[in-house]
């Protein structure tokens, strides 16, 4: 992979890649809160994008709550000082109350890493000039016309790009569907992992939450109030059980991998439910 000096962008490509990546990612998100039913399938609406159908959910709050936190990680992500993004499913915080009788998961503790869906942007393109980073996320509107044209200079075309973005939402979902179920009540939290280098993002408003190594934050509520994003603690990352990869973005400068993972506590909960089931 290029050096970070090769990486840098000029101002207008950076705007481009950054805020279609940006697009993709609430797609992303969006489609994991589908796929895993983290909220009522009827509050969720089909429509299509990169020529491919996804699923948005129709809640204001939500939306808000993830066009505000994909915006928050944005800022971040043009400093080029973000390792990972990932999308963190956790336990319900009070299991009991969803259930009048104990059940098979109420040896799981409340808040427990269950999934986390991550996407690799350690070598996201960046910019030698980091005061820029505010202007390219101010420049909301071009046309297709100048976007082509500069996508062209990057030897990249919309479609290459939306086409990388496509199999990437093909792949996940496919992952997704092939995951074993979570628990109803399940709350959900988006990420951010910093370079070893980077600066703590503390400063007002505060849309970060910081997090200790080895003290990982609980979870937000499931409705999504409020905005809470937080870099993940290596102590989570080691809980890790099973990886499953899904794809390598590659087109032009733009490139990230992204996987799925299952913690001990989700395949606990697997095979103490299966367990139950046969006995």
């Amino acid at each position: 992979m290029a050096d970070e000096t090769s990486n840098a962008l000029p101002l207008d490509q950076s705007h481009i890649l950054f805020t279609s990546f940006n697009t993709f990612l609430t797609i992303a998100i969006h489609n994991i809160l589908f796929y895993r039913r983290l909220y009522p399938q009827q509050t969720f609406l089909s429509t299509r994008a990169y020529n491919l159908p996804v699923h948005q959910n129709r809640h204001p709050k939500v939306c808000t709550w993830i066009t505000d936190a994909v915006a928050s990680v944005a800022s971040q992500l043009s400093t080029g000082q973000v390792s990972r993004i990932t999308v963190v499913i956790h336990f319900p915080l009070d299991p009991l109350s969803l259930s009048p009788s104990p059940s098979p998961s109420s040896s799981i503790p409340p808040g427990s890493v269950l999934e986390r869906y991550t996407f690799d942007t350690s070598h996201f393109p960046s910019w030698s000039s980091i005061p820029t980073h505010a202007r390219i996320l101010q420049k909301d509107s071009r046309s297709e016309v100048v976007r082509d044209i500069l996508l062209d200079n990057l030897s990249l075309n919309t479609a290459d790009l939306n086409e990388q973005f496509r199999g990437c939402l093909l792949k996940m979902a496919h992952a997704m569907e092939g995951l074993g179920p979570i628990p109803e009540g399940c709350t959900f939290t988006l990420a951010v992992e910093l370079k070893d280098d980077a600066a703590a993002p503390i400063g007002h408003p505060q849309d970060f939450i910081p997090s200790e190594p080895s003290d990982p934050p609980p979870p937000p509520d499931r409705k999504g109030k409020g905005r809470y994003i937080a870099p993940i603690s290596r102590a989570e990352t080691a809980a890790t059980v099973k990886t499953t990869p899904v794809r390598v973005v590659e087109a032009g400068p733009l490139w990230f991998e992204c996987w799925v993972e299952e913690s001990r506590a989700k395949i606990a909960l697997m095979e103490t439910t299966a367990s139950q089931r046969s006995a």
